[in-house]
Formats: structure tokens, sequence, C-alpha cells
């Protein structure tokens, strides 16, 4: 038995897929765009170390601190029953959840959910976050087969950490400052940028690059078959291995 024997249960997306796709994204940039224009873009950390923070390591605690930050700007919009991003719900993930946040929208009498997932990297290192994992290969897929309108968000935020004297208590903030954000659909990230890697459990789903992404225009089951693909190129990972994959998460009818 090889690949092209397998009977695939065949995801269809919504004809509205790609608009739905776009206007989640354009909102979940639009709402952090008001928050830069506003001011309310950075995370102070008051200490009582009167050197500041060490800005060498801070980068190992601006993941959570970031995902917290945005998981608090977009709940302070749903808070507004009226908000003009038609923001409805937030709902925060557990800690290995597919995603951290999860958004709701309405549009055109329709709500549109947005799994988030934040990606934190720093302005000032070089290469910090650039390739990171995103999700679980047999996670994702099943995620796609189940649900063909699945919407998967990379949101990229970008910061920078610095120290500041608080003129009130004399001591040292570190203050880290949300600089610049880019939100991608997974399903539309081009072949060339995304990887699989295939430690830790059944693999990961990695962006190449997350600075510097492409689109390409796909459908559900073409996303399906670009993640079979990449499974299977691995030298890790055998035919065997994949069917094995598909009866468990019932991606096949055989």
């Amino acid at each position: 038995m090889e690949y092209n024997d397998l009977i695939f249960k065949i995801p269809v997306e919504s004809e509205t897929y790609a608009d739905d796709s776009a206007f989640v994204i354009s909102q979940i940039t639009a709402i952090l765009d008001e928050r830069k224009r506003v001011g309310d873009n950075k995370i102070i950390l008051n200490t009582n170390l009167k050197l500041g923070l060490p800005l060498e390591n801070i980068n190992k605690i601006a993941g959570p601190m970031i995902e917290a930050w945005a998981g608090e700007v977009f709940s302070g919009i749903r808070d507004d029953m009226n908000n003009r991003y038609r923001l409805i719900n937030v709902e925060a993930q557990e800690r290995l959840g597919m995603s951290d946040i999860v958004l709701q929208f309405k549009k055109d009498g329709r709500v549109l959910t947005g799994n988030v997932d934040v990606k934190a990297t720093a302005n000032d290192i070089p290469n910090s976050g650039k390739g990171p994992n995103i999700t679980s290969f047999s996670r994702i897929r099943t995620a796609y087969v189940t649900d063909p309108d699945f919407m998967f968000i990379i949101l990229s935020i970008k910061h920078k950490v610095y120290s500041e004297r608080n003129k009130n208590t004399n001591l040292v903030d570190g203050i880290m400052e949300i600089v610049d954000y880019n939100a991608y659909d997974l399903k539309f990230i081009s072949d060339a940028d995304i990887n699989y890697n295939p430690a830790l459990g059944t693999g990961q789903i990695q962006i190449k690059d997350i600075h510097y992404v492409t689109y390409q225009y796909r459908t559900t089951w073409e996303m399906c078959q670009l993640l079979d693909q990449k499974y299977l190129h691995s030298t890790r990972r055998t035919f065997d291995d994949f069917y094995r994959e598909a009866k468990k998460n019932k991606w096949i009818k055989n």
C-alpha cells in the first residue's frame, strides 16, 4: 500500500474562508495598531533590583509576558459591547493547548473563530525566535479534517527591552515595548516557509523565518496534502508511521 492508495476524508472549506481569514487578521492587526497609537504597548516590570533586570536573559520570560499582554488587550476590547472591531469573545487557552487565545468576531451575521498562537521575538537579538515550533503535525492535521474552516493564526510580536529609572522609587524598571507585529493564517503560508521537525511526538510544524513569510493561497485539502508530504519526506518517518497516524486520527476511510 502507498499514499495514493489511501481513501482520504477530504475536508471542504466554506467559499468565504479566504475573505473570513483576511477579515480576522485585519481586525487583530487593527486592534494592535490602536494599542500602539495610544501608547499601550509596553509591559513594565517593577523589581527591587537597583541595577534593573538582566537584559541578556529577559527573552526567557518574554513569551509568557507578551502572551498575557495580548490576552488583556483583546479582553479589554471585548468588554466594550459596541467595539468597532466586532470582537465578541476572548478565551485564554491552557498552557499546552494548540493555541494561546481564541478570538471570535461577528461578520455578516456569522461568528468567525480565530485560534491565535502568540510568538514573541526580540527585536534587538539576532535570530531571536526566528524558526519557532508552531504546532504538532497530527494535531493540526486532525483539526483541518474535523473542521475544514479551522483558522489557525500565528501572531508574531516583536519586542525590545530596556531599563529606565523610576523617579518615584529610584529603582530601575525593566520595560518590554512591543515594536512590531504580523499575523498569518498557517493554511496560507507558502510551501517554502514551512518546515517539519520530526523531534517531539509526531513532529512539529515550524516556520523557517517568522520575520519573512510569504503567502500562498490553498484549500484545506491542499494544506493537508502539504503537511502529509512534509511528514513523509522526513528521513525519520515511514509510510507505516503515517498510516498508523491516519488510522488513529481518522483521516482515512480504509
